[in-house]
């Protein structure tokens, strides 16, 4: 259980609603770590902006990225 309430997108302002929008558009989701950070927008901007190129640029591929984050998720016993 989270101890801190993940926002749903009609509980956040503008600035993180919009964001919310983009990860619905990439990924189909809002994963709950950046629902929570929306409780401050600015730090989901950075977060957001920081997941974005972590996944994006580099020579992994974006598949073994993700792979890597869902096996991480597991065996911390995160809902991912």
């Amino acid at each position: 259980m989270a101890r801190i309430k993940p926002l749903k997108p009609n509980e956040v302002n503008n600035e993180a609603k919009k964001i919310f929008e983009d990860f619905l558009k990439e990924r189909g989701n809002i994963p709950n770590m950046f629902r929570t950070l929306a409780y401050r927008p600015k730090l989901l901007k950075t977060a957001f902006d920081h997941f974005r190129t972590v996944l994006k640029t580099g020579t992994v591929d974006f598949k073994l990225k993700e792979m890597i984050a869902v096996r991480v998720s597991q065996m911390n016993e995160c809902a991912y």
